[in-house]
């Protein structure tokens, strides 16, 4: 399975931008899809998951009420909207599949994920 990000660019403190995530498997066999940042010269990060099959989100701490995962069943994409930006938010953006569930806590650890897409940068000015 291929994943290709897209929408990713500058801007200011407070604005928004929404991240797309393609899945060449049509329909998506995998189990979940999540976005994942690398900021510069700090571990990649995870930032959001959601559950192909039942649709449930997930969530880190430090994006809970600005950025919402979505996938479009039809369309086999999932978005990330993200408002209200912070400068903290600069980073790359990867999307990244997991084939199985292994358990609700995996979504949160970056290794589990099996394949990763192409990133891309955003970048959130002051």
């Amino acid at each position: 399975v291929q994943l290709q990000a897209s929408g990713g660019g500058s801007v200011q403190v407070g604005e928004s931008l929404r991240l797309s995530c393609a899945t060449s498997e049509r329909p998506f066999s995998g189990n979940a899809v999540a976005w994942l940042r690398q900021a510069p010269g700090k571990e990649r990060k995870f930032v959001a998951a959601v559950r192909w099959s039942t649709g449930t989100t997930y969530y880190a701490d430090s994006v809970k009420g600005r950025f919402t995962i979505s996938r479009d069943n039809a369309q086999n994409t999932v978005s990330l909207q993200m408002n209200s930006l912070e400068p903290e938010d600069t980073a790359v953006y990867y999307c990244a599949g997991k084939s199985y569930y292994t358990g609700a806590a995996d979504y949160f650890y970056p290794p589990a994920y099996d394949y990763w897409g192409s990133g891309t940068l955003v970048t959130v000015s002051s």
